[in-house]
Parts: structure tokens; sequence; C-alpha cells
């Protein structure tokens, strides 16, 4: 009687519970309360609906409940404990809840349900995917009620929590046989209270079975029933092999102490293997992280070494194609000499000719080099004209953009001091507006490091390309410088030997005629001694020839050193040449460099310009909303005052209808007081008499000779 009497002050809290989750639930968006209000509208309408259908009248208790439900939509409880819901109830009930129903929980505490009402309702909560509690305490369920929740166990997969409480599930062994089947073929319920179903051993047994099969119950309460020594130890038996369940209240159920530890331990240890293995679930969790960011690191660094090595390639391929041009040129050269000295070879008055053709030649280089330098001079002030006229033009545009922002600025405050006139609904308007302002704060800090940065890069650009120019024209001076200076020296080398050897001739020459005109002096006064000299003649003829072809011979030796003297300087134009080609190449590629950036400077000035129009039009955007909410601010200001007036007069009516609504909720209360009284009164005979009746069973059954017959089987 005592625990009886103690069943319903936890519902109370349960109400308590209710009104906290209605006052927590007031706080959320408007859209949903509303939304769930008219579903809760809807499902209300739909009863009376079915009701009207049947040909039964909708009960007014749950209609009350359904309209409460539906102005406190924050809670998502359905409580009908304590209404006796008829038959016609329960049937539209059952067809309005499956599928998607707009509340969570559903309160059926004594309800007085019969057993067809009990499977009407159970039968449209097999479908429901939303209902996560059912309380079904103290409705006296027995075989089709045990029958009806075993098929909602295997249908239903939303069910969280299951409450049973104060009913006779234990006392018909096959239907509670079904409902432990049920039981074993959920994977979702996760609490059941099962306490004072009157249930012995035979059903602990049945529960055991079914908790083996079952993978996710953690709370079971079978406390002040009758298992006894032998459903202890099978509900211990089934613990070995389920892991999941963490809590087992058995007191009041005449199981020994020793049991009552064992299941503790179980239980403490199931607890443990479920922390276990979280655990190790966050540690599988944190490792798979750990070696996802570990592939990643290392794809990012195989990539950056295909980079490298493709870059490598790239260089390679690169210098690999300048050495076979190189090498190339050279073979052309090469060729070019091997005709040229050919061509020397055979005709050696061709090298005058030559000597011009390269003095020519050489003079053309230099007028070519001399035009380069004025050109590159003219590109590089050129270029430095439009950079000083690009930096002057940044700086005009800087200066508006500051001009532009120092009025946003004064606007900015001018609106600001008007938001600040506004009442306490305008506050995030101004955080808007301080956001807003550094966010401008921060662009213009990013356009002035932008164009700083710009101004740096073009510096450096600057100031490396003038380095570059300054030593190619230094060393294209002193190349030219040490051309000139040794065509100079071989041409003055030439020269000297040419006029040697002209003086050599005419020695020569002038050496023959005197012999002939000595010869003939000497021939009328030595043709008496011509026979006597004849030899003498002869051996000073052979070695006046022999001195001659010497002298042949040295002329030959220096006429072939001046080819190869010739030969010398032509090379060293053609080195020149390549070096002029090379130059010419670096050139051009300095002025693709010099063009490069100036596409650079372009769009980053087109970038610098198009985010100053973009800060412009959010700017305007900005202020034409600050300017659409101020107007609306004043309307709601225009409703705020009517809406006070007419909340004057309401509050005056509600101060009336509360002071009547007051003196009924008096009688009201007065009458509940002894509606209570009678309804305890009524429930300890209830309680007696059940208590009287069990004993006069139980003595009848230990009495009769069917126990003895029993127990033999």
């Amino acid at each position: 009687m005592a625990a009886r009497a103690a069943g319903p002050a936890p519902r109370k809290c349960g109400r308590g519970e209710g009104g906290a989750r209605l006052r927590g639930g007031s706080a959320a968006p408007g859209g949903g309360r509303w939304r769930r209000a008219a579903a809760m509208e809807e499902f209300r309408r739909a009863y009376a609906r079915l009701c009207a259908a049947g040909g039964a009248a909708p009960q007014e208790a749950v209609l009350r409940r359904l309209r409460e439900l539906g102005e406190a939509p924050g809670r998502g409880r359905l409580d009908l404990a304590a209404q006796s819901l008829s038959l016609e109830t329960c049937g539209a009930l059952g067809r309005l809840l499956p599928g998607a129903a707009p509340f969570a929980e559903v309160a059926l505490g004594d309800c007085g349900l019969s057993e067809e009402g009990v499977k009407l309702l159970l039968h449209g909560l097999c479908s429901n995917t939303t209902v996560k509690s059912l309380d079904l305490k103290g409705n006296n369920l027995r075989t089709m009620g045990a029958e009806a929740l075993g098929k909602l166990l295997r249908q239903n997969k939303s069910i969280r929590s299951l409450i049973l409480e104060w009913n006779s599930l234990g006392v018909w062994e096959e239907g509670f046989s079904f409902f432990c089947q049920g039981l074993g073929a959920n994977n979702f319920l996760q609490r059941l209270d099962l306490r004072n179903n009157q249930i012995n051993h035979h059903g602990a047994g049945e529960l055991a079975m079914a908790l083996k099969r079952n993978a996710s119950l953690q709370e079971l309460d079978l406390r002040w029933n009758n298992i006894g020594l032998l459903g202890g130890r099978a509900l211990l038996n089934c613990l070995h092999s389920n892991k999941t369940l963490k809590r087992l209240e058995l007191a009041g159920n005449n199981v020994p102490s020793d049991i009552l530890k064992a299941v503790e331990q179980a239980l403490d240890h199931n607890q443990d293997r479920q922390t276990i293995l979280s655990e190790t679930q966050n540690r599988a969790c944190m490792l798979s992280k750990e070696i996802l960011n570990l592939k990643d690191e290392k794809t990012k660094q195989f990539l950056d070494l295909m980079d490298t090595i493709d870059k490598q390639r790239e260089e390679i391929a690169r210098s690999g194609r300048i050495s076979a041009g190189r090498v190339s040129q050279l073979q052309e050269a090469l060729k070019e000499q091997h005709s040229i000295m050919n061509s020397v070879k055979a005709k050696l008055q061709m090298t005058e000719a030559a000597l011009a053709l390269s003095e020519q030649k050489v003079h053309n280089l230099g007028e070519l080099l001399s035009a380069m330098k004025q050109e590159q001079a003219n590109m590089v002030e050129r270029h430095f004209a439009e950079l000083q006229q690009q930096k002057q033009e940044g700086a005009d545009r800087e200066g508006k953009l500051f001009r532009d922002l120092s009025a946003c600025s004064e606007k900015n405050l001018l609106l600001r001091n008007q938001v600040d006139e506004l009442e306490k609904k305008c506050k995030v308007q101004q955080d808007q507006l301080f956001q807003l302002k550094q966010d401008l704060t921060n662009t213009t800090a990013e356009l002035k490091l932008r164009a700083v940065q710009a101004e740096e890069r073009l510096e450096m650009e600057k100031r490396r390309l003038k380095q570059s120019l300054e030593d190619m024209e230094s060393l294209r001076l002193k190349e030219v410088d040490h051309m000139t200076q040794h065509m100079e020296a071989s041409e003055r080398s030439l020269q000297d030997r040419v006029q040697r050897l002209e003086a050599i001739r005419i020695a020569l020459e002038e050496e023959l005629s005197q012999v002939k005109a000595a010869a003939l002096t000497e021939r009328g006064h030595a043709e008496e001694e011509l026979i006597k000299v004849r030899n003498q003649a002869r051996l000073d003829e052979q070695q006046r020839l022999e001195h001659l072809q010497e002298k042949l011979r040295l002329m030959t030796e220096s006429r072939d050193e001046a080819q190869n003297c010739c030969l010398k300087q032509k090379q060293m134009v053609s080195e020149a040449q390549a070096k002029a080609s090379q130059l010419s190449l670096h050139t051009d590629g300095l002025r693709r460099r010099i063009e490069e950036l100036q596409q650079d400077l372009n769009s980053k000035e087109q970038e610098k310009v198009t985010e100053v129009n973009k800060v412009k039009v959010e700017l305007q955007e900005q202020i034409g909303h600050l300017q659409a909410e101020r107007a609306a601010q004043e309307g709601l200001r225009e409703k705020i005052a009517a809406l006070e007036r007419q909340l004057k007069v309401l509050s005056s009516n509600h101060r009336e209808a509360l002071l009547d609504k007051e003196v009924e909720i008096s009688v009201l209360l007065e009458k509940l007081r002894m509606k209570e009284a009678d309804i305890s009164r009524m429930r300890e005979e209830e309680a007696q008499r059940a208590n009287l009746l069990q004993n006069a069973i139980m003595a009848y059954i230990q009495g009769s000779p069917l126990r003895t017959h029993s127990s033999r089987k």
C-alpha cells in the first residue's frame, strides 16, 4: 500500500519537468513554434473528426489537453494521465498515431484502458516514427495487452523509453512470453520499467532469454516483483552474454544478497566495457584522422617532389636546347671558317678585301651596339616616365578614395548618431554599423599596404633592371674596346710585315739591276777572262740563286703567318657576332620581362579599382538598408504606440477576467481536493481488496491438489 501510494509522486515531478520544458521552449524560434502549434491544431481537429465519424462525441478532457499542448508546443508531450479514455477515443488516437506525430512523449498512466483500447493504441504506435517515450503505468494490462506490447517492440523503431509500472503482465505467462520475444527482437529500446508487475521466476527466465538476444537495452527496473532465487540466477546468467545493460534494479524481489552483488559486478563490468569501447572508438577516430593527415602530408610532399623533378627536367631540357643551339652555331661558324681558309689559301690578294670587310663589319657592329644602347636608354626613360605617370595616377586615385572614405565615415557617424537615438531594438544595427566601419578601415589598410608593396616591387624591379643594363653596357664596352684594340694591333702588324716584304722586294730588284749593270759592264772587260772565271761566275750565281730561294722561302712563311693572323681575326669577328646575338637575346628577354611587369601592374591596378568599386557598392547598399530599416523602425514605433494603447485596454479587461477566474479556480480547487480524497480512499479500499483477493488465491492454490500435480509435471 505504501509503495502504491508513493506512485503518483513521480508523475507530479514529470509535470513540473514538462512545465520547465514549456518555459525553455518559449525561447525557440517563432517559425518552429507556429508550425508545431499548427500541427497540433490539425491533430486535434482530426481527432474530433474521427470521433464524429465513429458516431461518438470527442472527450472534453482529451480536447482540453490537446488544446493546452497546442498553446504550449515547446513541451512535445501528450499527457493524458489519469484520464478515463473510451474505446472510441483509443481507436481515433490509434488511427492518428502512425507516421510522424507532433509530440515525442505519450503519457497514458492510470487511464483505465481496456484490452481492446490498448490494442488499438499500440497498433497505431507500431508504425510511428517520432514518439520516443511511452508511459502505460497503472492500466492493469493483461494477455492481449502483453501481446500488443510484444508486437510494438518488434515493429517500432523510435521508442527509447517504455514505462509499464503497476500492471499485471507477469500473471499471464503466455502473454508475458510473447512480450519477452518482442523485447528480444527489439534493438532500439534503452529503458524499460516493469515495477510491480507480479513477475515470478518463470517470467524472469523469459526476460533473461530476451536479454541474451537484445543489444540495445541499458536500464531495466524490476523492483517489487516475485522473481526470487531462480529468477535472480537466470538474470545473472544472462548478463554473461548481454554486454549493453548498465542498470538493473532488483530490490523487493527476495533475491539473495550474493546474487545482487554478482549482478552489480556484472553491470559494473558492462559499464567498464562500454567506457573502454567508447575510448577505443575515440582513439580509433583520432588515429584515423592522424593517418589521413599523414597521408595528406605525404601526398603534398610527393607532389612537391614531382614538381621539383619536373622543373629540373625542364631546366635540363632548356639547357640542352641552348647548348644544342650553341653547338649548331659553332658548327656553322667552323664551316664558314673552313670556307674562308680555303678561299684565303687560293688567293692571297683577298686578304686585304677580307680585312676591309671585317673592318666594315666591326664598324657596323659598333653602330648597331650604339643604336641598341640608345634604344635601351630611350626604353628605360619611357618606362620610367610611364611608371611615374602610373604612380601619379595611383596617388590621385588614393586621394580620391581617401576623400570618399572620409565622406563615408562622416555619413556613418551621422547615421550612428541617428541610430543611437532609437530604442533597444536597434542595438543589432549599431553592431552591424560598427562592424562595417571596421571592414572599411581594414579594406583601406589593405589597399594602402598593397599600394606600398606594388611601389616597392616597382622600385626593386627598376633598380634590378637598371643594374642589369649597366652591367650589360659595361660588358659590351669592354668587349668592343678589346676587339678594336686587337684589330688595330693586328692591322698594324700586317701593315709592318707588308712594308718589310715590299722593302725586301725593292732591295732584291735593285740588287738584280745592279747585277745586270755590273754584268754588262764587266762583259766587255771580262770577255777575255770569261773562260777563266766562268766556273767562278757559275758558283756565284748558284750561291745567289740559293740566297734568293731562301728569301722567297722566308716570304712564303711570312705570307702563311699573315694568313693565320687573318683567320684568327675572322674567328674573333665571328665570336663578337655570337656575343652580340646573345646580348640581343638577353635584351629581348629583359624587354619581355618589362612587358610582363607592366601587365602585372595593370592587373593589380584593375584589381584595386574593382575592390574600391565593390567597397563603394557595399557601402551604398548598407546605407540603403539602414535607411529602409530606419523607416521600418519609425513604422514600428507607431505600431508599438498603437499596441501599447490596445495593451492598456486589454490589461484592464484581463485584470477583471483574472479576478473572476481566481474565484472560479478557488471553487474548483475545493472540489478537486474533495475528489482526490475520495479517489485516495477508493484506491486504498481497492488495494486492500486486491491484497485480500491475492492472499485468498494464494491460499487456495497452496491448499489445492492442482499445485501438487503441477509440481510433479
